[in-house]
Protein backbone atom coordinates (compact mmCIF):
# COMPACT_ATOMS: atom_id res chain seq x y z
CA UNK A 1 0.00 0.00 0.00
CA UNK A 2 1.14 3.53 -0.78
CA UNK A 3 2.18 5.37 2.41
CA UNK A 4 2.36 9.08 3.22
CA UNK A 5 4.50 10.14 6.15
CA UNK A 6 2.90 13.33 7.44
CA UNK A 7 2.08 15.59 10.36
CA UNK A 8 -1.56 16.44 11.15
CA UNK A 9 -1.27 20.22 10.84
CA UNK A 10 1.63 20.49 8.41
CA UNK A 11 0.16 22.51 5.52
CA UNK A 12 2.52 20.77 3.11
CA UNK A 13 1.36 17.35 4.27
CA UNK A 14 -2.24 18.49 3.92
CA UNK A 15 -1.52 19.70 0.41
CA UNK A 16 -0.40 16.20 -0.63
CA UNK A 17 -3.32 14.54 1.16
CA UNK A 18 -5.77 16.66 -0.85
CA UNK A 19 -3.91 15.95 -4.10
CA UNK A 20 -3.98 12.20 -3.47
CA UNK A 21 -7.73 12.32 -2.80
CA UNK A 22 -8.39 14.39 -5.92
CA UNK A 23 -6.65 11.65 -7.90
CA UNK A 24 -8.52 8.88 -6.03
CA UNK A 25 -5.24 7.30 -4.92
CA UNK A 26 -5.55 5.18 -1.79
CA UNK A 27 -2.89 5.86 0.79
CA UNK A 28 -2.00 4.86 4.34
CA UNK A 29 -1.23 7.87 6.53
CA UNK A 30 1.62 7.53 8.99
CA UNK A 31 2.17 10.34 11.48
CA UNK A 32 5.84 11.23 11.62
CA UNK A 33 7.01 13.23 14.64
CA UNK A 34 9.90 14.82 12.82
CA UNK A 35 11.42 16.20 16.01
CA UNK A 36 12.21 12.63 17.10
CA UNK A 37 14.65 12.28 14.18
CA UNK A 38 13.94 8.58 13.71
CA UNK A 39 16.78 6.77 11.95
CA UNK A 40 14.38 4.82 9.72
CA UNK A 41 12.65 8.02 8.62
CA UNK A 42 15.93 9.84 7.98
CA UNK A 43 16.89 6.94 5.72
CA UNK A 44 13.83 7.82 3.62
CA UNK A 45 14.42 11.57 3.71
CA UNK A 46 17.76 12.82 5.04
CA UNK A 47 16.25 16.31 5.29
CA UNK A 48 14.00 14.98 8.08
CA UNK A 49 10.91 16.80 6.81
CA UNK A 50 7.39 15.76 5.84
CA UNK A 51 5.62 14.94 3.63
CA UNK A 52 7.30 11.84 2.25
CA UNK A 53 5.42 9.56 -0.14
CA UNK A 54 6.44 5.91 -0.43
CA UNK A 55 4.93 4.24 -3.47
CA UNK A 56 3.88 0.59 -3.63
CA UNK A 57 6.96 0.00 -5.78
CA UNK A 58 9.18 1.30 -2.96
CA UNK A 59 9.93 4.58 -4.72
CA UNK A 60 10.38 7.43 -2.22
CA UNK A 61 9.27 10.95 -3.18
CA UNK A 62 10.03 13.86 -0.84
CA UNK A 63 8.81 17.48 -0.62
CA UNK A 64 5.22 18.54 -1.32
CA UNK A 65 6.10 20.41 -4.52
CA UNK A 66 7.99 17.44 -5.94
CA UNK A 67 5.33 14.97 -4.82
CA UNK A 68 2.50 16.92 -6.48
CA UNK A 69 4.46 17.32 -9.73
CA UNK A 70 5.22 13.59 -9.61
CA UNK A 71 1.55 12.71 -9.05
CA UNK A 72 0.48 14.77 -12.05
CA UNK A 73 3.03 12.99 -14.25
CA UNK A 74 2.49 9.48 -12.90
CA UNK A 75 -1.32 9.66 -12.61
CA UNK A 76 -2.45 12.06 -15.37
CA UNK A 77 -6.12 11.05 -15.45
CA UNK A 78 -6.96 13.96 -13.12
CA UNK A 79 -4.69 16.91 -13.78
CA UNK A 80 -3.93 19.44 -11.05
CA UNK A 81 -1.68 21.51 -13.31
CA UNK A 82 -3.60 21.76 -16.57
CA UNK A 83 -4.27 23.97 -19.58
CA UNK A 84 -1.82 25.56 -21.96
CA UNK A 85 1.72 26.59 -21.03
CA UNK A 86 0.62 30.02 -19.75
CA UNK A 87 -2.18 28.53 -17.63
CA UNK A 88 0.16 25.93 -16.15
CA UNK A 89 2.67 28.65 -15.37
CA UNK A 90 -0.01 30.63 -13.50
CA UNK A 91 -0.97 27.56 -11.47
CA UNK A 92 2.67 26.98 -10.54
CA UNK A 93 3.17 30.67 -9.70
CA UNK A 94 0.28 30.70 -7.25
CA UNK A 95 1.16 27.33 -5.73
CA UNK A 96 4.67 28.68 -5.12
CA UNK A 97 3.18 31.88 -3.66
CA UNK A 98 1.36 29.93 -0.95
CA UNK A 99 4.10 27.33 -0.45
CA UNK A 100 6.75 29.98 0.07
CA UNK A 101 5.52 33.52 0.62
CA UNK A 102 2.36 32.71 2.56
CA UNK A 103 4.19 30.04 4.58
CA UNK A 104 7.04 32.43 5.42
CA UNK A 105 4.93 35.52 6.16
CA UNK A 106 1.95 33.89 7.85
CA UNK A 107 2.16 30.20 8.74
CA UNK A 108 5.66 30.37 10.20
CA UNK A 109 4.55 33.23 12.42
CA UNK A 110 1.28 31.65 13.57
CA UNK A 111 1.22 27.86 13.24
CA UNK A 112 4.87 27.39 14.10
CA UNK A 113 4.86 29.91 16.94
CA UNK A 114 1.52 28.96 18.50
CA UNK A 115 1.32 25.22 17.85
CA UNK A 116 4.63 23.69 16.78
CA UNK A 117 6.58 25.34 19.59
CA UNK A 118 4.16 23.72 22.01
CA UNK A 119 4.86 20.24 20.66
CA UNK A 120 8.59 20.87 20.63
CA UNK A 121 8.67 22.36 24.11
CA UNK A 122 10.35 25.53 22.85
CA UNK A 123 8.59 27.96 25.16
CA UNK A 124 6.08 30.72 24.58
CA UNK A 125 5.22 32.16 21.15
CA UNK A 126 7.15 35.21 20.02
CA UNK A 127 4.57 38.01 20.27
CA UNK A 128 6.29 40.11 17.58
CA UNK A 129 6.17 37.21 15.14
CA UNK A 130 2.52 36.48 15.96
CA UNK A 131 1.50 40.11 15.36
CA UNK A 132 3.37 40.09 12.04
CA UNK A 133 1.61 36.88 11.05
CA UNK A 134 -1.83 38.37 11.73
CA UNK A 135 -1.00 41.54 9.79
CA UNK A 136 0.32 39.57 6.82
CA UNK A 137 -2.67 37.24 6.85
CA UNK A 138 -5.06 40.08 6.02
CA UNK A 139 -3.00 40.97 2.95
CA UNK A 140 -3.06 37.38 1.67
CA UNK A 141 -6.78 36.98 2.30
CA UNK A 142 -7.41 40.16 0.32
CA UNK A 143 -5.38 38.72 -2.54
CA UNK A 144 -7.35 35.47 -2.45
CA UNK A 145 -10.58 37.45 -2.50
CA UNK A 146 -9.33 39.55 -5.41
CA UNK A 147 -8.46 36.42 -7.42
CA UNK A 148 -11.75 34.71 -6.52
CA UNK A 149 -13.78 37.69 -7.74
CA UNK A 150 -12.15 37.52 -11.17
CA UNK A 151 -11.78 33.79 -11.73
CA UNK A 152 -13.78 30.66 -11.05
CA UNK A 153 -10.82 29.26 -9.12
CA UNK A 154 -7.59 30.93 -8.05
CA UNK A 155 -5.56 30.16 -11.17
CA UNK A 156 -8.40 30.20 -13.70
CA UNK A 157 -11.45 28.22 -14.72
CA UNK A 158 -10.35 24.90 -13.25
CA UNK A 159 -9.66 23.68 -9.73
CA UNK A 160 -5.90 23.28 -9.51
CA UNK A 161 -2.83 22.86 -7.37
CA UNK A 162 -3.03 26.60 -6.66
CA UNK A 163 -6.33 26.11 -4.80
CA UNK A 164 -4.91 23.10 -2.98
CA UNK A 165 -1.78 24.93 -1.83
CA UNK A 166 -3.78 27.93 -0.58
CA UNK A 167 -6.47 25.86 1.16
CA UNK A 168 -3.88 23.63 2.83
CA UNK A 169 -2.19 26.63 4.43
CA UNK A 170 -5.49 28.18 5.51
CA UNK A 171 -6.86 24.91 6.90
CA UNK A 172 -3.95 24.74 9.33
CA UNK A 173 -4.61 28.28 10.54
CA UNK A 174 -8.36 27.66 10.65
CA UNK A 175 -7.76 24.68 12.94
CA UNK A 176 -6.16 26.99 15.50
CA UNK A 177 -8.89 29.61 14.99
CA UNK A 178 -6.65 32.27 13.46
CA UNK A 179 -8.48 33.17 10.24
CA UNK A 180 -10.66 36.34 10.40
CA UNK A 181 -13.22 35.08 7.88
CA UNK A 182 -15.79 37.74 8.82
CA UNK A 183 -13.49 40.45 7.45
CA UNK A 184 -12.77 38.74 4.11
CA UNK A 185 -15.99 37.61 2.48
CA UNK A 186 -14.44 36.86 -0.92
CA UNK A 187 -11.82 34.54 0.56
CA UNK A 188 -14.45 32.98 2.81
CA UNK A 189 -16.75 32.11 -0.09
CA UNK A 190 -13.87 30.61 -2.07
CA UNK A 191 -12.72 28.57 0.94
CA UNK A 192 -16.27 27.32 1.56
CA UNK A 193 -16.32 25.86 -1.96
CA UNK A 194 -12.95 24.17 -1.50
CA UNK A 195 -13.92 22.98 1.98
CA UNK A 196 -16.95 21.21 0.51
CA UNK A 197 -14.93 19.09 -1.92
CA UNK A 198 -14.80 15.38 -1.01
CA UNK A 199 -10.99 15.50 -1.16
CA UNK A 200 -10.91 18.11 1.60
CA UNK A 201 -13.30 16.54 4.08
CA UNK A 202 -10.85 14.05 5.69
CA UNK A 203 -8.85 17.06 6.90
CA UNK A 204 -11.93 18.31 8.72
CA UNK A 205 -12.01 15.16 10.85
CA UNK A 206 -8.47 15.68 12.14
CA UNK A 207 -8.32 16.19 15.89
CA UNK A 208 -5.01 16.82 17.60
CA UNK A 209 -4.92 15.32 21.12
CA UNK A 210 -5.18 18.14 23.64
CA UNK A 211 -5.78 20.78 20.98
CA UNK A 212 -9.31 20.54 19.51
CA UNK A 213 -10.34 22.84 16.64
CA UNK A 214 -12.96 25.60 16.97
CA UNK A 215 -16.60 24.66 16.38
CA UNK A 216 -16.77 26.13 12.89
CA UNK A 217 -13.75 24.18 11.64
CA UNK A 218 -15.66 21.16 10.31
CA UNK A 219 -18.83 23.11 9.44
CA UNK A 220 -19.13 23.31 5.66
CA UNK A 221 -21.27 26.45 5.99
CA UNK A 222 -19.02 28.04 8.62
Amino acid sequence: MRTLHHLWLSPFSRKVRIALREKNLACDLKVEKVWERRVDFLALNPAGTVPVLVEESGAVICDSHVICEYLDEAYPETQLISGNAVQRAETRRLAAWFDHRFAREVSDNLYREKMLKRFLGLGEPNSVAVRAGYANLHYHLEYIGWLAERRRFLAGDNFSLADIAAAAQLSTLDYIGDVPWDKHEGAKQWYARIKSRPSFRPLLSDHIPGAPPPRHYANLDF
